[in-house]
């Protein structure tokens, strides 16, 4: 059953107050009804968040930047039905990955809530040219305030956006971050997500630095930190993009490996 705007709108409340500087919502990225299942059903699990990498290798598509928008949502679906087969639905805020927001971010946005999203992650660059580019700073904002503009008018005014950065991976600095992320905050994002794009590990001083910078409203990928150094360095979210895949995925292979070569393994 369809949950109202008043209950979505809760759940995005719900969302949003998990984002305490120091006390960071910790997010376990899933990708399909069986990981967002067992996931949802932990004690410890506050939300349910989306990796988009994943769902796209999930179903065969090895460059998630060609993932179109009814693949991901449809993706994004069955996240939201391993909710519901956990029981927690009603109980669990559900934020997804919606890349660089398509050819439009509102209507992405729409979308999304017409499966019971309440947060969503949207990119600064444009994923539609070949290569992908850094869209300039006034385009990236007013795509930021689309976004939560369309959240607002379907009745879900406390939707959560997470705006992620990847000036880093165009030669930007921790100033250029700080730049775009204090324009996104302003456009109505929640939080500024910031990761070592292109293999750049983002050092435990940089992340103090736009913690600080950006009132503790940074989201960070767990890479080349502790969760406790993240917490102790002010950010208010930690995720882990589509590591529970590729960890799955490499036990599956360790195992059938196992099986195939007759090794020391039994049912």
């Amino acid at each position: 059953m369809a949950k109202s705007r008043e209950e979505l709108n809760n759940l995005a409340r719900q969302l949003k107050s998990l984002h305490v500087p120091g006390q960071p919502l910790i997010l376990t990225n899933v990708y399909d009804a069986c990981t967002a299942s067992v996931v949802a059903g932990l004690p410890s699990t506050k939300a349910v968040a989306s990796a988009s990498f994943a769902i796209a290798a999930s179903i065969g598509i090895e460059d998630e930047n060609t993932m179109s928008l009814n693949d991901n949502l449809a993706g994004v679906r069955r996240v939201a039905a391993g909710l519901r087969n956990a029981g927690k639905a009603d109980a669990l805020p559900l934020t997804a990955d919606l890349q660089d927001g398509y050819a439009d971010p509102g209507e992405s946005v729409r979308r999304a809530i017409e499966i019971g999203v309440v947060g969503a992650n949207i990119e600064d660059v444009d994923n539609s040219s070949q290569p992908a580019k850094l869209r300039p700073l006034d385009e990236a904002k007013s795509r930021i305030e689309a976004a939560v503009r369309a959240a607002r008018e379907a009745g879900v005014p406390d939707f959560v956006v997470n705006a992620r950065t990847d000036v880093l991976g165009f030669d930007g600095t921790i100033d250029d971050v700080v730049e775009r992320g204090r324009a996104y905050l302003d456009a109505g994002a929640t939080t500024v997500f910031v990761w070592g794009v292109r293999k750049k590990v983002i050092t435990e001083q940089e992340v103090k630095d736009m913690a600080t910078r950006l009132d503790g409203k940074l989201a960070v990928l767990a890479q080349g930190c502790t969760v406790e150094t993240l917490k102790q360095a002010g950010v208010s979210r930690i995720s882990v993009g589509p590591t529970l895949l590729l960890r799955a995925l490499k036990f599956i292979q360790n195992e059938a490996t196992a099986i195939l070569e007759a090794k020391e393994w039994s049912m």
